[in-house]
């Protein structure tokens, strides 16, 4: 299981717990492929030193100056970037839950916006170039929804909409209902 901590020295002592080395000798090896590709490093370091996928990643992204997985610290700035239409969707968004909802906290997890309720997530967002994903959290959820979503990609735990969608504001705050009656019951 990764560490909760985003930096990626987190995972330095179990790293060296694994392969029984110190982290000065993994530092050694990272400067024998320096100048290689991503997929390059991180194949050497699985291929010749049996890292998992996890461990290669840290190892690899921390020896190319990248200390830390965690992109945004707010969703102001996942927002900044993004522009307009996507922005102010997703803004719109978050707002229409908030009326009904005021005590969700919006925080960042994975480095995409989401509502908390406490400890628990209950909905997220994700912008792409064209379109924004809304990830409602809970069981079933999308089935539950699924005849409401017709017009609308569909995927496996997600629901695609345009970036500048017209937010359909029951929608939303049915979804969000829908986990909260869940995590109450």
């Amino acid at each position: 299981m990764a560490p909760a901590n985003p930096d990626r020295s987190s995972y330095f002592p179990a790293i060296e717990k694994k392969h029984g080395l110190p982290m000065s000798y993994w530092f050694d090896q990272m400067k024998l492929v320096e100048g290689q590709r991503y997929p390059e490093q991180i194949a050497y370091l699985r291929e010749n030193h049996g890292f998992s996928q996890a461990h290669a990643n840290a190892l690899v992204l921390y020896s190319r100056g990248s200390s830390s997985s965690r992109r945004f610290d707010t969703v102001d700035e996942y927002l900044e970037p993004l522009g307009d239409p996507r922005a102010g969707t997703i803004r719109t968004m978050f707002s229409v839950i908030g009326q009904t909802h005021p005590d969700l906290v919006p925080v960042i997890a994975w480095n995409q916006p989401m509502l908390k309720s406490g400890a628990e997530y209950v909905i997220g967002f994700s912008a792409a170039k064209q379109h924004i994903l809304i990830g409602p959290w809970g069981d079933d959820v999308i089935e539950h929804f699924r005849p409401r979503l017709e017009g609308y990609q569909v995927n496996k735990k997600t629901i695609r909409v345009p970036a500048d969608w017209s937010v359909d504001p029951v929608l939303l705050r049915d979804l969000v209902a829908y986990r909260l009656a869940e995590l109450s019951a």
